[in-house]
């Protein structure tokens, strides 16, 4: 069999995983915190016919410039996320919590530790402060129910105010950032979990020693750019179709190869 057929094949298996990773950018695109990522390839072994350099001649001298080498197809290596910031949505909820610059959020579920950048906070029955899922922002922090006003500092000091201005409560909200977050494990919901590859979780008081800040009364919105996801659609499309079309071209010669012998 031909070569190219199972070349073309893996060309079209890896445009696939392209345009699945597209698609998942473009539903995300109003999802607040959200990252997109990008898909990264590279090519298979090769073949070697004739190795480059080699001696033609008796004596020595005469080496090849330039061999024979058919390489095999392409395959996936990585869906690389980025944590570029996104737009910031001014909503004037004294409860939505945007980061402004490096750093992640921390919510406990289920007795597990999680990190997220949506800080569209939440209270729930018990006043505690939550997010949509209902997951407990750390360290936890509880609103008194005749609390009138709630601010929350660039530093992360968040203090619940009554009618006059006094605190009833207070916290210090920490960031936490990650040598290599684009090794986080996303686990949906808008959660991360820490892996082996992004290394153990720097607590932090924001603003301080390269932390982002927090902005009350802001949300950071997906860093997806719309343009650019359905020119990179365009361009795997039109790649899965020129895979698809050597593919077909390689069938049509082995047709012919077929046909060659008539009864």
């Amino acid at each position: 069999m031909m070569r190219s057929l199972w070349t073309g094949a893996t060309g079209m298996v890896a445009q696939q995983l392209n345009i699945d990773v597209i698609s998942h950018n473009l539903a995300n695109v109003n999802t607040i915190g959200f990252k997109k990522s990008r898909a990264e390839f590279e090519d298979l072994m090769y073949q070697t016919s004739k190795m480059a350099g080699s001696i033609t001649g008796t004596d020595g001298d005469q080496r090849i410039p330039t061999g024979i080498q058919v390489g095999l197809g392409v395959r996936p290596t990585a869906v690389h996320k980025f944590f570029s910031q996104g737009d910031y949505q001014n909503t004037n909820n004294a409860l939505d919590l945007a980061i402004e610059g490096d750093g992640f959020f921390q919510v406990e579920v289920n007795g597990e530790l999680f990190y997220t950048r949506a800080g569209a906070f939440k209270l729930n029955q018990d006043g505690t402060m939550v997010t949509a899922n209902g997951y407990v922002l750390q360290p936890e922090f509880t609103v008194p129910a005749e609390t009138k006003n709630i601010v929350v500092t660039e530093n992360g000091h968040i203090a619940a105010l009554d009618s006059a201005g006094e605190e009833l409560a207070a916290a210090d909200i920490p960031l936490y950032t990650f040598i290599n977050p684009a090794g986080l494990d996303s686990r949906g919901r808008n959660l991360y979990s820490p892996t082996e590859a992004s290394g153990d979780e720097t607590e932090g008081v924001p603003g301080e020693d390269n932390v982002g800040t927090i902005a009350q009364g802001f949300l950071e919105m997906s860093n997806v750019e719309v343009v650019d996801e359905m020119v990179n659609m365009i361009v795997g499309q039109r790649a899965y179709e020129m895979n698809s079309k050597s593919i077909q071209t390689s069938d049509s010669m082995l047709q012919i190869a077929v046909q060659l012998k008539r009864s």
